[in-house]
């Protein structure tokens, strides 16, 4: 899907990616960054991470994203909560920004929740986000997990294949590998789930009722049509998705 059909199906989401309000406090609760702390976050989206932890707990930072769409929206919403000195955001691919800006800047959080594509997959990202990441830090990872093993015909229609991610056992075998100690997690439950996937379905419909005329309507169309048949067909019962709280394992 291209970047505009992201900011389409998504444009009525302020968190972009399958945790609701509660979720993110949750895990906010659980990192409880000291005011002060210093975070960077990788395709931060319309910023609401960034930004309700520089409102609720102090947290200094930048957000980087590709979409001019979402990071507006993020500026909107710093001056919202009025945390528009305490955070910025950054225009950028977040692997090229690691490797040209980033490293060893020495944050205290570095954050990518739901975008390890940045990397070519969980480890290439982990392996970009510790350059930038001071000794003693936290990474915070989103990604999906296989609830079950996938049946015939699930890769293809999710577009992804069986090794793309792991269960849960999988992904901690996958951070051990890469040097990693899982600290914690929060995990989407599937009524989130549900509330991601199935509203982009509503506002898809109503942007192409508004622009029957478009160039990349019959697209969007058939990317409606796909979302909702292989969310329900297999997305929905086989694959989860959570953000895991990391640091550098000890030797």
């Amino acid at each position: 899907m291209s970047l505009r059909f992201h900011e389409i199906a998504e444009g009525d989401h302020r968190i972009l990616n399958p945790f609701t309000p509660e979720k993110l406090d949750l895990l906010g609760e659980i990192v409880r960054p000291a005011k002060g702390t210093r975070m960077l976050d990788l395709a931060s989206g319309r910023g609401e991470l960034l930004c309700q932890w520089a409102a609720r707990y102090g947290v200094e930072g930048v957000g980087v994203d590709i979409s001019h769409v979402f990071l507006d929206g993020a500026v909107r919403r710093a001056a919202e909560l009025g945390v528009d000195a305490l955070v910025r955001f950054e225009h950028g691919e977040a692997g090229a920004y690691l490797r040209e800006t980033a490293a060893g800047a020495a944050y205290d959080i570095v954050s990518c929740l739901g975008a390890t594509w940045i990397g070519g997959g969980l480890a290439g990202t982990i392996e970009l986000m510790l350059p930038a990441l001071k000794d003693g830090g936290l990474l915070l990872v989103g990604e999906p997990y296989w609830i079950a093993e996938p049946p015939p015909g699930a890769t293809e229609a999710l577009g992804f294949g069986r090794e793309a991610f792991g269960t849960l056992g999988e992904t901690l075998d996958r951070f051990e590998s890469c040097g990693m100690e899982l600290l914690e997690m929060v995990l989407a439950d599937q009524d989130s789930w549900d509330r991601y996937a199935a509203s982009q379905w509503w506002t898809m419909s109503d942007w192409l009722a508004a622009n029957p005329g478009d160039p990349e309507a019959g697209e969007m169309r058939a990317f409606l049509d796909r979302a909702r048949r292989s969310y329900l067909e297999y997305g929905r019962d086989h694959l989860g998705w959570g953000v895991f709280v990391l640091r550098r394992a000890r030797t």
